[in-house]
């Protein structure tokens, strides 16, 4: 890419590591990943192979190629996550394994290098892989892609369970504070999201949450309007403006 050429966004996808109890949810993460390679979005997520992070990630490695997906966990995570080779994750050294995927095409036939935050980084069936130390270098990882990324970039929630529901928050907190200005859309496929979505008006209501504020985490109620609501999306008057650069 040279510096003529617009930076293609780049959107971090929250959500769960099991399929969960209705089909609808993993097919719109597969249409989510086709709407991104549709529009030539970067994804990144939470490294995990299965459930709706594996169906996103793997599906748009197909579409896109392994360049468009970055994942990244926790070395904990690492040692009890299918398709990992574990031996490889704790050495720090670059090695690369033999083969072509073999019967499981996990990450363990892929290349393993030392990324330059410490972490093993792997290109497999599920694209780009950094592992981190714990859970807040993750997040903090996955927003600073986000804010390298062009127009449209910003934050995607799909069901998910607690740590989904942690992260979209936080992510939105952080809007709040000033940290980022990208969008932070909660995907509220079948109502899944009606409760929080309760919570937000409540908190209004009762006057915790400002109601400018209260349009920070913007709905989405099916995968269509998801992109849409990211390129649309109007940061709210009554963030805090604070230095977050100050050492």
């Amino acid at each position: 890419m040279t510096n003529s050429e617009p930076k293609p966004p780049v959107v971090c996808v929250f959500c769960g590591s099991v399929e969960g109890a209705d089909p609808v949810h993993m097919e719109t993460a597969r249409r989510l990943a086709h709407i991104f390679h549709e529009n030539n979005i970067q994804l990144v997520y939470g490294g995990g192979t299965k459930g709706l992070m594996g169906e996103i990630a793997r599906t748009l490695v197909k579409l896109s190629g392994p360049s468009a997906v970055h994942g990244v966990i926790p070395r904990a995570l690492v040692r009890v996550e299918p398709g990992y080779n574990n031996s490889n994750n704790s050495s720090g050294q670059d090695e690369a394994s033999g083969g072509g995927g073999g019967g499981g095409g996990g990450k363990e036939a892929e290349r393993v290098v030392t990324g330059s935050d410490g972490g093993a980084q792997s290109s497999s069936e599920y694209g780009i892989t950094t592992i981190v130390p714990d859970m807040h270098t993750r997040k903090r990882l996955m927003a600073q892609k986000v804010g390298e990324g062009g127009p449209g970039s910003g934050f995607v929630s799909l069901a998910g369970g607690f740590g989904t529901i942690e992260e979209v928050m936080e992510m939105t907190t952080w809007n709040q504070l000033g940290i980022h200005h990208v969008g932070v859309v909660l995907l509220n496929v079948g109502g899944y999201w009606d409760g929080l979505l309760a919570w937000v008006r409540n908190a209004v209501k009762q006057g915790y949450i400002s109601e400018e504020n209260g349009r920070i985490l913007v709905e989405a109620k099916n995968v269509e309007e998801v992109w849409p609501k990211l390129v649309e999306y109007q940061i709210s008057a009554g963030r805090m403006k604070l230095n977050w650069t100050d050492e």
